[in-house]
């Protein structure tokens, strides 16, 4: 019989959501295929989670120690170069597609379903007060399967959007969203230019040509 070595032998909390090394690689091809490749942000930012996740379920103190700091390297990584926001201790599910990168917010409470999409400038939080590092009254949203988030969209308070919903570009959600539905921001309107100002042809000095008409000249002194 063959004895397991190495990173199959790691040994896991109870609730720990990655329970093995081997779990951990299927969620990493899942993300890269989902995002189109290894070299696109959303890949990679699914990556540094999936490896968060995994750390948080381990028992062995020197292999989480390091898990832990490489984990929290490839996060400032992940937030300062392509600014997307994940913490390891929202509830992502598969095949998560990050279209593009840049002001991205994922709370940490944050719960999604399988299969969801979202693009740039998303942001996912909480309505409640923040005391410097303390929040308080906290709770992200929770989104069903296969939600579809467009871009500036703003989905914040302890809300739910059911499964196959679908939110249009700068749409503010603060309240509860049942499934099949499709949530706009509204529509921007066309307005005309107000009419140019006509000069009369009597127009009145400038302040500077009325300093100068009423400084005496030499002459007058």
């Amino acid at each position: 019989m063959r004895k397991s070595t190495g990173l199959a032998m790691l040994r896991y909390t109870e609730g720990a959501r990655i329970r093995s090394f081997r779990e951990l690689r299927e969620f990493w091809r899942e993300d890269i295929k989902v995002n189109q490749g290894f070299w696109r942000p959303g890949a990679q930012a699914l990556i540094m989670y999936r490896l968060g996740v995994w750390q948080m379920g381990l028992r062995g103190r020197v292999v989480r120690t390091i898990a832990r700091r490489v984990y929290r390297f490839l996060h400032v990584v992940v937030r300062n170069y392509y600014g997307i926001e994940l913490s390891a201790k929202a509830q992502i599910g598969r095949r998560l597609y990050i279209v593009h990168q840049s002001g991205i917010v994922l709370h940490p409470q944050l719960v999604t379903g399988d299969d969801c999409v979202i693009r740039q400038g998303v942001t996912l939080g909480f309505t409640g007060s923040s005391r410097g590092r303390r929040i308080v009254g906290q709770r992200g949203p929770i989104l069903g399967n296969r939600v579809e988030i467009g871009a500036g969209a703003v989905i914040v308070g302890p809300i739910t959007i059911a499964d196959d919903v679908k939110i249009g570009p700068n749409a503010v959600v603060m309240r509860s969203v049942p499934a099949g539905s499709v949530v706009t921001a509204p529509p921007a309107r066309v307005m005309s230019r107000p009419p140019a100002k006509q000069d009369s042809g009597g127009s009145e000095p400038s302040d500077e040509e009325t300093r100068i008409e009423d400084t005496p000249s030499a002459g007058n002194k």
